[in-house]
């Protein structure tokens, strides 16, 4: 999770954000050759008494702010590209997941499971434990099982959520009537925290997100007590 004065992103816990941190960083790197170049050029002009009566009409210097931009463009969209279809990418899911947002709550069903089901409220802040975190505590988090594909399929019961996990690079619209889906895998065990993304009412700030990567064979063990549950 993020901690006090962080300025970049939470540590990766998905192949997918890893490969965002990677694409961000090959596209921070090209903006800043950019920035150093035009702040060169107008340094230069700035500091400069020499002219050039050719400068306005040089076919060369045209050819070289068409081609250039061009060439910079494709370095940028072909990484951005692959990442976008590996995002959508969605082969074959181990476990399916339906989140629901309400105001100001999720609610949770494992549709591979009969009635594997719950909701998912903020713990307020004079019922926390310590070592607990304020305003980002469930009383039930969405387990899954590392290192498998888990495909969430995102809705919304009455105005636009939006279920957003930092650490696992996701962030879905829920749009009521309407089912969006992605998909993520958790490299490792961990406890990741996110928190509703769209502007939705007064408690906009009070439904966070709580996923927990454990092992599959504490999945079950989970997912066994749960049923029982019922």
């Amino acid at each position: 999770m993020a901690h006090p004065s962080q300025l970049g992103f939470q540590d990766a816990a998905s192949p997918v954000m890893e490969e965002l941190i990677h694409f961000h960083d090959h596209t921070l790197m090209i903006v800043f050759l950019i920035s150093t170049l035009v702040l060169y050029i107008i340094t230069a002009m700035v500091t400069t008494k020499l002219t050039n009566k050719y400068i306005l009409d040089s076919q060369e210097i045209e050819i070289v702010w068409t081609i250039l931009p061009a060439i910079i463009l494709i370095m940028i969209a072909l990484p951005s590209l692959r990442i976008l279809y590996l995002m959508d990418e969605i082969n074959d899911p181990h476990l399916t997941i339906k989140a629901m947002g309400h105001q100001w709550y999720w609610s949770y069903e494992y549709t591979d499971y009969e009635d594997l089901g719950f909701d998912s409220y903020m713990i307020q802040t004079q019922d926390l434990t310590p070592g607990q975190f304020r305003l980002l505590e469930t009383d039930h988090r969405m387990v899954v099982p590392m290192e498998s594909p888990i495909r969430v399929l995102v809705s919304a019961e009455d105005v636009l959520h939006s279920w957003a996990v930092p650490a696992l690079g996701v962030k879905m619209d829920a749009v009521p009537g309407r089912l969006n889906q992605t998909a993520f895998i958790v490299s490792r065990p961990g406890i990741y925290y996110g928190q509703c993304s769209e502007i939705c009412g007064a408690n906009h700030s009070f439904m966070p997100i709580v996923v927990e990567a454990v092992p599959l064979e504490h999945f079950e063990a989970w997912s066994s007590s749960m049923l029982e549950e019922v």
